[in-house]
């Protein structure tokens, strides 16, 4: 029997369903507990209530934009300590001005992304090496 209590859960948001459904395919598979939110709002209800492991963000979204989520969650004791992989359409240098400051794990472009790259980006943030922090 799994113990769910030991999995890592992770937030996928991103308003693309079929990209969503992909991601949380993917990460299930190896293992992680998903949760998708296709809009800002929801995801800071979910990010909330679940308190996951990483949030996958997408910037642009609908009803809350990614970067202004991410402000959200910063502010918050529970949101402070989460760890976050921006996962955009945009390059970098055309994102929101500080995205960087607000402890990001990493800045990923999705046309950049290979099928199973977003496996192993995901377990080296939340399973690096084998030694403890």
């Amino acid at each position: 029997m799994v113990d769910f209590g030991s999995l890592a859960k992770i937030v996928i948001v991103e308003d693309d369903e079929n990209l969503a459904e992909i991601y949380k395919t993917r990460l299930e598979l190896i293992g992680y507990i998903c949760f998708v939110a296709h809009e800002g709002l929801e995801a800071l209800v979910t990010i909330e209530r679940e308190r996951p492991s990483l949030v996958l963000l997408d910037i642009m979204i609908p009803k809350l934009a990614g970067d202004q989520l991410l402000k959200v969650m910063r502010a918050t004791e529970w949101g402070k300590e989460i760890k976050v992989l921006i996962i955009s359409n945009l390059n970098e240098a055309d994102a929101p001005a500080g995205i960087r400051t607000q402890g990001i794990e990493d800045y990923i472009v999705k046309a950049n992304l290979s099928n199973d790259q977003i496996d192993h980006i995901v377990e080296n943030i939340l399973k690096p090496g084998s030694a403890s922090p």
